[in-house]
């Protein structure tokens, strides 16, 4: 007796398996779920990998789209050839264009040979119309392929975003140049540097009893001129 199996796999915790099992027993309620979560590599599959071992002739595998097969062009386009050869029909709910019945379809329906010498026309037109369903298989898994990478390539550009701002913020902090969130303005910024800072103005500026003028505090203190000017009125202030 054959059966029907419905595969979902997410990659990232951002996506939702829920959905694709919800997409799939829409349509056919008796499918016999399959998941893998969490997986990077088609090496981590193993509800896939014991589906694709058992999986006989007659059985059908639904998939929410194609992506869901295989993130590799060429990987899941071999795959789908090997499947069909065994006669598992395979479903993509998003992308009913590759269903292997449609492919069966192309490939069952030629034109019909005359026993004439335009046969060797008409054998030209079926091995194009042939083709040309393999190219519609193919580019469905290369267009995959692309949006993954596409997804890939935005989470390390948001990554290195979120790097390079929480490192602008820092600097920006040391340096006493921005405020906190919630810090209100004209209030004092405590840190480190300007506490360490302020040590070196008021032991070493002839302002503070020092020996030092501005310029040379500024540079023994590795700080701004604004800043250098800001913590000598704070300091002027707490006096």
């Amino acid at each position: 007796m054959s059966k029907r199996y419905g595969y979902v796999r997410i990659s990232t915790v951002k996506q939702s398996i829920e959905r694709q099992i919800r997409n799939i027993k829409d349509q056919y309620p008796d499918a016999v779920i399959v998941t893998d979560e969490y997986t990077g590599t088609k090496l981590d599959r193993p509800g896939w990998t014991k589906l694709y071992k058992t999986v006989k002739s007659g059985d059908t595998i639904i998939f929410d789209e194609v992506s869901r097969m295989s993130r590799d062009a060429d990987e899941g386009f071999a795959v789908y050839e090997d499947l069909y050869r065994r006669g598992v029909n395979l479903i993509f709910i998003k992308e009913p264009h590759i269903n292997t019945e449609t492919y069966k379809k192309a490939m069952e329906s030629g034109v019909q040979m005359t026993g004439t010498n335009v046969d060797y026309i008409l054998e030209g037109i079926n091995k194009y119309l042939l083709s040309l369903a393999k190219e519609q298989i193919k580019l469905a898994f290369s267009q995959a392929e692309k949006e993954v990478e596409y997804l890939h390539q935005r989470t390390r550009e948001g990554i290195r975003e979120r790097k390079e701002k929480n490192e602008r913020i820092r600097m920006g902090l040391e340096k006493g140049e921005i405020r906190p969130v919630g810090q209100v303005k004209g209030s004092k910024l405590t840190t480190k540097k300007s506490l360490a800072a302020k040590e070196l103005i008021r032991k070493h500026s002839k302002d503070f009893g020092g020996t030092l003028g501005d310029a040379e505090v500024i540079k023994l203190a590795g700080i701004s001129r604004n800043s250098y000017y800001k913590y000598k009125r704070e300091l002027t202030e707490e006096a």
